[in-house]
This record gives C-alpha cells, structure tokens and sequence, in this order.
C-alpha cells in the first residue's frame, strides 16, 4: 500500500484530537472503540508492510537536515510489530482500568473540596460522569500521541528526525504519568522528564558531532571512515549514554522504578515492554551498524555493563512487595540481557538480544496487566497481602503463570527461544576468542537468569497460590476486557516458542549483513 508507513505514523497523530472530542462528548467507550480502530488499522499497514520485505519511504524535508523518510526493515520490523500490536491490544484493557482511576481521582478531589459534598445525588452523578468523559478523551489522546512517538523512532531514517520522535515518546509520557499516577505522581513525572530529556540531549550532542562532521543527517551518508577518529569515538559514548538512560540499564536505572510504580498500569505495560526497549534499538541502528569498528572496542563494555545490569535488576526485583516495582527491576535485568547479547558481538548474540526485546515485550505486558487486575479486583499491590487468587482469578493466574514462564525463559514460550540464541552467541564468541573474561560473564549470565526464575517464582507463590487471607474471600475475576488481552498475548507467546522463524527470518539475516557474515 501507497504512503503505508507514512500513515502508520501519523494517523494516530492527526487523529488524536478526535478521540479526545469523542471521549468529552460521548464517553469512554466512544473514544476507546475509536482509538483501538486506528491502532489496529495502523497494526495492519506495518505487518504488512513487513510481509513484503524491506520497505522505505522517502519524502522532501529541508537542505539544513536532509531527508524525512521511514524504513522498516529486518531489524526495525519486531520493534515496530510487537510496540503497535502491545499498543493496540492495551487500549481495550485501559477502558476498564482508567474508569476504576478517574472514578478515584474523583473521590479525592471531592474529599480536598468539601463544599460540593452538599450536592444532590443527581448533580453528583452527572458531574463525576462529565469528569469521567473528560479524562477519558485527553487520556486516548495521549495514548495515540505516545504509540505514534515510538513508532517514528524505529523507522526514522534520519538523526534529526530519529531524535524528534524520541522527544515525542516523552512529552505524552510525561503528561500520562503526572495526571494519572499514584503517590506523588507530579514529582515522579518530572523525575522522568529530567531524565530522560537529559539523556535525550547527549543523544542529540552524539548527532550533531556525527552530522557535522559528515555534513548530511541522513542514515544513508553515515560513513565511519569519513569521521574523524576522536570525534566517532566521543560521539559513540555519547550516544550508548543517551540510549543508556532510556534503557534503564545500570547507573542511569534511578527513574524507572519510580515511575513504574506511579504510572497508570496500561501505560506502564507500554513504558516497560515496548519504550524502554527502544533504546536497544537505537544502539542496534546507530552503534552497531553504523560505526562498527568502534563497536567492537566497546562491545565488550557493551557485554560486561549488560552482566551487571542483569544480576542488579534480579537482586533488587527479588527484594520487592510492592508488585508493580518488582516487575519495574525486573524491566531493568531484561534491559541487561539485551545489552549483553549486543557486546557479545555475534550473529546468534545479537539475534538473541532483538528477540528478547520481542519476548520481554510480551511476557512483560502481560505480568503488568496481572498486576493491574490486581490493583483494580483487590484494591493492594502489596505482595505480603496477598496470596490464593489462582482459586478467584483463574484467568489472570493461568495467563500470569505464562508471563512469568516468557520472562524466565521456560519452553514452549518465546523466552526460551530468545534467551537459548542470547547464550549461545555469547558462549560462541567467548570460544573464538579464547577470552576468559567472556567466559567468566557467560558464566555469571547463568547465575542471573537462576535470580530472574527465583523472583518470578517466590512472586507467583505469594500472589496465586497458598491460604487465601479472609479480605480476599470475595474478589472475582477481571473483565473481559482486562482479560482477553492477556489471553491473546499468552497465546502468542507460545505460538512465538513453538515457531520462532516469525521474527528470526528477518532478523538473522539482518544481523548477518552487519557483522559482515
């Protein structure tokens, strides 16, 4: 299809301020119906688009920064299929999710505003039901702004605009976070602007030093050999610090926690699965394939900060009670396995690492919505105050138990697959090279995924199974709404396992072609 990419893009964009129109003037159900429709037409055009192979789209932008186009090729194509389809199946689960949180948001405003407590009954109603209607409008707004952002990131074909849309991801995020959260959702908002925003400037600081240099902005003109040596190098730092800050990795993993925690759980099992990822995707593009040879020299700084970020996420996930943080240092180990395959500079490593974010895509988002049908059924995402909801909660159990299997990377689920070609990449090239470091960190590898199966299971333990307390004697199942999308990504997960050539078909050879192979 003509313009494919183009509209898969923008659409959600332009067509955002209707949602918001519908949502004020229809409601909730109005705006999600649309918002879903958009997405999943989009979804569409980009399966298709990667159906038929590599796709570019180019069009005229301004001499001062070159070419506005779109490229979906053997490495952009899992990010932008799993981050639109974990986009289009969450906005049937916000429905639910978000009345629960307006209607609470209500309630507190109303307790800071005592003099409308005298109100009738019928005022009350009709005023939370415009509220509710409000909210609901400008939140699938957001929602379409922020799918659009990181859909343009990992198609951008230009630094400029890579660099554009990565601001774009932010500004809705930030907003989502700080109107919606829990706790002090403005701080912790702020906290992921400040963090991020400033991880987004040494981006663009690695940028221009490159774009400069080359004098075009264009992917296409990127030559390592027409840079000069300092300036590549500084410029290479700059940007795995940049990428770094948005993958949460170690060092720059301080904001994550916190707004994971706060973030309205739809927008957290996009944030986690789908966003931070991108980061990876951005060292893949701009690192590996762009500037190999000073790639290598770092690939094994790549590998050792990956090990590290790994084992710290698990230990810390292993600490948590509050279900929402446990899964957020969980992101940040995944985060380290993703870093780890792409220092072990392989063809199986890196293939490994692109389809862990795949995986962590999907087993991630659906632990988080498990936990989002907890908040909303049960009212606590205190772990210690729960326990026995297999029994109430069939569904969600069932789905959770093959989230967390995804996550750890148990057969027949798409971890299995991701983490199998990861460590096989890393043991490989620690043989070629005969590297005892390499096999030291092969090794600790092991130990981090025993950490990342021990928090998944003591979480399942105490959330599903054992004595149910007396306040759980009444909790029902989710909606249908909340549930159907975790059973469709529990059903891919698994068909994923059984047939990984979906994704690796196009990602191997990709990874082939930039190493050289």
């Amino acid at each position: 299809m003509e313009y494919a990419l183009l509209q898969a893009v923008f659409l959600p964009l332009l067509l955002s301020p209707i949602a918001y129109i519908l949502g004020r003037k229809l409601g909730p159900t109005p705006a999600m119906w649309f918002t879903f429709a958009i997405l999943l037409y989009t979804t569409i055009l980009v399966i298709n688009a990667a159906l038929s192979g590599t796709v570019e789209e180019h069009y005229p932008w301004t001499e001062m920064f070159g070419e506005f186009g779109f490229l979906l090729d053997g490495l952009a194509s899992p990010f932008a299929i799993i981050i639109y389809v974990l986009s289009t199946i969450l906005v049937l689960y916000s429905k639910p999710y978000m009345i629960h949180k307006f209607h609470e948001q209500y309630e507190e405003e109303q307790k800071l505003n005592p003099s409308s407590n005298g109100q009738s009954s019928v005022v009350e109603s009709s005023s939370l039901s415009n509220y509710v209607n409000a909210k609901s409008g400008l939140y699938f707004a957001l929602y379409l702004v922020f799918a659009m952002g990181m859909l343009g990131t990992v198609l951008s074909t230009n630094l400029i605009e890579f660099y554009i849309f990565f601001e774009v991801m932010l500004i809705p995020g930030f907003f989502l976070v700080a109107i919606w959260g829990d706790g002090p959702r403005r701080k912790i908002g702020l906290m992921f602007l400040f963090w991020t925003h400033a991880g987004a400037v040494v981006l663009l600081l690695g940028f221009l030093m490159i774009g400069l240099s080359i004098g075009s902005f264009d992917f296409a003109d990127i030559k390592e050999s027409e840079i000069p040596s300092d300036i590549v190098f500084i410029s290479a730092i700059a940007i795995s610090i940049g990428l770094g800050v948005k993958l949460a990795v170690f060092l720059y993993h301080v904001w994550l926690p916190w707004v994971h925690g706060s973030a309205p759980t739809p927008i957290s099992a996009l944030l986690s699965p789908a966003m931070i990822g991108i980061g990876a995707y951005g060292i893949f593009r701009l690192i590996v394939e762009f500037l190999p040879a000073t790639f290598s020299e770092l690939a094994i700084w790549f590998h050792v900060w990956g090990l590290v970020t790994m084992i710290y996420g698990g230990a810390m996930a292993l600490m948590q009670d509050d279900l929402k943080r446990l899964l957020a240092y969980s992101s940040i180990s995944q985060m380290g396995y993703l870093l780890f395959g792409i220092g072990s500079v392989s063809v199986m490593g890196l293939t490994g690492a692109e389809m862990m974010y795949v995986t962590h895509g999907i087993g991630k988002g659906i632990l988080f919505m498990m936990a989002g049908i907890i908040i909303v059924k049960v009212g606590t995402r205190s772990i210690s105050k729960l326990g026995g909801l297999a029994g109430k909660m069939p569904i969600t159990a069932t789905c959770a138990v093959i989230g967390a299997l995804t996550i750890m990377g148990v057969p027949p689920t798409s971890g299995f697959m991701g983490e199998w070609i990861l460590f096989y990449g890393a043991l490989e090239t620690a043989i070629e090279e005969g590297s005892t470091l390499r096999a030291v960190t092969f090794g600790l590898g092991l130990v981090a995924t025993a950490l990342t199966m021990s928090y998944m299971l003591w979480m399942l333990k105490r959330v599903f199974f054992g004595k149910t307390p007396e306040h759980l004697e009444n909790v029902k199942e989710g909606s249908w709404y909340m549930t159907a999308p975790m059973m469709v990504l529990a059903g891919f997960t698994i068909v994923l396992g059984i047939y990984p050539d979906i994704f690796l078909k196009t990602i191997m050879p990709y990874m082939s072609g930039v190493l050289g192979v």
